[in-house]
């Protein structure tokens, strides 16, 4: 499912349309599962509004379920299309026109790209603030035009893996990344890091019951790397560390190292690595 696009009912329009219009244009459209020329537009739209990533929300009304709106609005042949910005509507059209008229129409009220940025920039400006599901609608049309760019498909996976689609993920680390082969490595080194780990609250539950539980709190260590917690899971391995180096035959450090080379090769992740390699030199010497 596209972050960009969601069926809306009556009941979740001002939640879904009217609020979000506030900040971004909101292009509803009126369907029916028996119109022909909606089965022609609906999914047109959809393929715009992943291709703009974010730029427009779609939100699709069936009309027949959502007659109020539908009359509210004065429609009275679909497919129709509204667009609502800041709650008021901002422009309109009937019936299913060519790609090349709807992107037309579209970029009357749709702000211009930012210039100078590169899709893997914004995706990762979209990380920074959180928004995974945006970053990754944009990798993943920046994929599509550019099928042979790794590095952007290698993005694509360590944002599946952030949000804990491993499956996902795993299918496309299947493949062959020669030009990208030691960040691929690494993801693929962090996705068997995060196979299986157990559930971070009891966990928690059971080490505030006995911190000296050092198997637990590596346990814990992994169960905070599957939810992309990597601070929180190098702290937990590095506790181990410093507690009794000797546990386990060593089983703190090689944790920790382990997470250095599921991270190897992602920037973001450079000043971590780098400050967790001094403390658990610190910790050894």
């Amino acid at each position: 499912m596209s972050p960009f696009a969601f069926d809306v009912s009556i009941e979740e329009f001002e939640a879904k349309v009217l609020i979000p219009s506030e900040t971004t244009p909101v292009v509803v459209d009126f369907w029916a599962p028996w119109c022909g020329p909606c089965k022609v537009l609906k999914p047109m739209l959809e393929k715009l509004a992943d291709e703009y990533a974010g730029r427009f929300l779609l939100a699709k009304v069936n009309s027949d379920e959502n007659p109020e709106l539908a009359q509210h609005f004065g429609v009275r042949s679909i497919p129709a299309v509204k667009v609502l910005f800041k709650g008021e509507l901002l422009d309109e059209f009937t019936g299913a026109l060519p790609e090349s008229q709807i992107r037309e129409f579209l970029d009357r009220f749709v702000a211009p790209a930012e210039a100078g940025g590169s899709p893997r920039e914004a995706a990762a400006a979209l990380l920074a603030e959180g928004k995974r599901e945006e970053a990754l609608a944009t990798l993943i049309a920046a994929s599509q035009a550019k099928p042979d760019d790794q590095a952007i498909q290698l993005d694509a996976v360590d944002v599946l893996l952030q949000l804990g689609r491993h499956d996902e993920a795993g299918q496309l680390l299947s493949g062959e990344y020669p030009e990208e082969a030691a960040r691929a490595n690494a993801l693929r080194a962090r996705l068997a890091l995060v196979a299986g780990a157990a559930d971070t609250g009891a966990l928690e539950a059971k080490l505030s019951a006995n911190p000296q539980d050092h198997a637990s709190r590596l346990e814990l260590a992994r169960a905070y790397a599957a939810q992309s917690r990597f601070r929180e899971a190098l702290t937990a391995a590095l506790d181990v560390v410093i507690a009794d180096r000797a546990f386990d035959d060593g089983a703190g450090r090689k944790a920790v190292l382990q997470i250095f080379e599921a991270l190897a090769g992602s920037e973001q992740y450079d000043d971590l690595i780098r400050e967790f390699r001094r403390k658990m030199s610190a910790a050894l010497n």
